[in-house]
């Protein structure tokens, strides 16, 4: 059938549908929507003015089961169009206690996880060259990972004045070695080259981390609301997987797809390698609808998630897959997206004012679709396969030319549209706070370390579950720089035995001399570090000082060799052992 009535444009068909390097060149969409779903998106509104209905081209995989054809809309009264929202069945577990930052974060690079990459990493230099072996175990892998997050908190613009004497950094310096860190960095492998030829698999070499951290990822209990959404991976080196997105912040760089929940917190992730297939018994609705049946089934169900995405994954035959398997979702579309559907005009909605909405509905493959176009300052499309316009809210909005605030109506499924889009950009942002920028040419490595700040991120959001289940004040919890800090200490310093201290010589001059200013107080070693029963042995200094464990007033000259804080030990007071216990 012709879809020139329908869409303004016949179809054109492609293989890759919006994930080709060519689109964001060749794209006929509106400024505003060409970054609407990726990680650069820079404003809120790109999303909402992506969703007007200009005249553009639907791509549509060539193994698509629907054909592009009329669908007969129905336009019904809108007392008629009232649906019941799904009810929430789901739980999230309550937290017994709040842990140590080092302790979330092992839970994703557990033993097994650091042990394997050990392994691969000393064959991979044995491979390499056969006179030289790295003997790289996994406290001394921790180390490294510790520094590199160091380094992601503490900015140098080259690798090698972290060690430099101009701007030495000792938290980066005294762990490990320049040449020993740069032997790592240059081994490190996670994969069995012989075992590359016989694998079909692009991502072969970082595949046992990206499964291993999946499968921890995909057991992380889930809130109601998830979303899916792009990543982008900053790389520039050489790689097929590479892709060139003129129009975004990084130019380069990888591609990932992640279901999050709207505070960023992780669940799944696909890497895009090419061409997507449909998983076995999906339909296939083209790459981008394949990608999303393929997160969707790290849903937990039946206990009614709520699953949203924008217009870049809208499709007719996405919201009817999603609902025979019993997923409620809701996305933004355009209106060429949804054929045979007419709405009225942005500007005949203009006329009649801020807060105008019309709605209408279809059945595909026995699921009701509704589409609501709202407008506010600008249109927006919002379609999904459960909630409708019904039942409809007020919210305020600034008014420029009257000069103050107002109350513009709003439906029920826009306010969950906004609700979701409170958090599209949150796992983007706090990624982005202290990414780590360490430069590889290998692109394994780039995917590592960006897995390193995801597991931060998730690590850290789940410290901020358990804070509060267990109503721990937000001043008293940590913020994602002091715990990414914290893991960066802990893994530096545990098992690792700091005794060569350099001190300066007590001064001679017997003259009374003025009290010196000695500023803030050192932040304490975590519990890791201090119950390591490694290396703290106790030192006799000129200086004395406050004992530092808690609820002690006495004052002592001796210090403990590696966590560098005065401790009494004497015959009445013994806190250096109390201390690391």
């Amino acid at each position: 059938m012709d879809a020139s009535p329908f869409c303004g444009v016949p179809p054109i068909d492609s293989d890759d549908s919006c994930l080709s390097d060519r689109d964001s060149d060749d794209d006929s969409r509106a400024t505003p929507s060409d970054n609407s779903s990726t990680d650069e998106d820079s404003d809120l509104n790109d999303d909402t003015a992506a969703s007007i209905g200009a005249p553009t081209t639907r791509r549509q995989s060539a193994a698509a089961s629907r054909r592009w054809e009329e669908v007969a809309w129905d336009s019904a009264q809108k007392q008629n169009f009232t649906k019941q929202f799904p009810v929430w069945q789901g739980t999230l577990p309550d937290a017994d206690e709040t842990r140590e930052p080092v302790q979330y974060f092992r839970d994703f690079f557990d033993a097994g996880l650091l042990e394997t990459i050990a392994q691969q990493s000393n064959l991979y230099c044995a491979q390499e060259d056969p006179n030289c072996a790295l003997r790289l175990d996994q406290s001394e892998l921790e180390q490294f990972i510790g520094s590199v997050i160091y380094m992601s908190v503490v900015r140098l613009p080259r690798l090698r004045m972290y060690w430099a004497t101009e701007c030495r950094v000792p938290q980066v310096a005294d762990v490990l070695s320049r040449d020993r860190f740069e032997e790592i960095s240059k081994f490190l492998h996670f994969n069995d080259n012989n075992h590359m030829a016989a694998s079909k698999d692009k991502l072969f070499k970082i595949r046992p981390v990206a499964d291993s951290l999946l499968q921890k990822f995909q057991a992380l209990p889930q809130d109601q609301m998830l979303f899916i959404g792009e990543q982008i991976v900053p790389f520039k080196g050489r790689s097929i997987l590479k892709q060139y997105m003129p129009k975004k912040l990084h130019k380069w760089g990888y591609k990932i797809f992640v279901l999050c929940d709207t505070k960023g917190l992780v669940h799944a992730f696909h890497i895009y390698t090419g061409k997507t297939d449909p998983e076995p018994g999906d339909p296939d609705i083209g790459a981008n609808g394949n990608i999303v049946l393929r997160l969707a089934k790290a849903v937990h169900s039946p206990v009614n998630h709520l699953l949203y995405f924008d217009h870049w994954f809208s499709s007719l035959d996405l919201f009817a897959a999603l609902g025979n398997k019993g997923v409620p979702a809701l996305g933004t579309m355009q209106e060429n997206q949804l054929q045979g559907c007419r709405f009225s005009s942005d500007t005949d909605m203009k006329k009649q004012g801020r807060g105008t909405f019309e709605e209408r509905r279809v059945a595909i493959d026995n699921v009701e679709i509704r589409a609501v176009k709202w407008f506010d300052s600008r249109a927006v499309i919002v379609a999904s396969n459960f909630p409708g316009a019904r039942s409809v809210s007020r919210v305020r909005r600034w008014d420029k030319n009257l000069k103050h605030n107002v109350f513009v109506t709003c439906p029920s499924i826009i306010s969950l549209h906004h609700k979701f889009l409170g958090g599209f950009y949150a796992l983007r942002e706090l990624i982005a706070s202290n990414r780590i920028q360490f430069r590889s040419k290998k692109y394994y490595h780039r995917f590592f370390f960006y897995f390193i700040d995801i597991v931060i991120v998730n690590s850290w959001l789940l410290y901020q579950r358990h804070c509060d289940s267990l109503d721990v004040p937000r001043k008293e919890q940590k913020d994602l720089l002091a715990f990414r800090t914290s893991i960066a200490q802990a893994l530096c310093m545990q098992y690792e035995e700091i005794s060569n201290i350099k001190r300066e010589p007590p001064s001679s001059d017997v003259e009374i001399q003025k009290k010196k200013y000695r500023g803030p107080n050192k932040a304490l070693p975590t519990l890791e570090v201090r119950s390591d029963a490694v290396g703290h042995w106790p030192l006799v200094v000129s200086e004395r000082r406050r004992c530092k464990r808690s609820k002690c007033k006495g004052q002592s000259t001796y210090t403990c060799s590696k966590c560098n804080v005065h401790l009494c030990l004497n015959k009445n007071n013994n806190c250096f052992r109390e201390f690391h216990k």
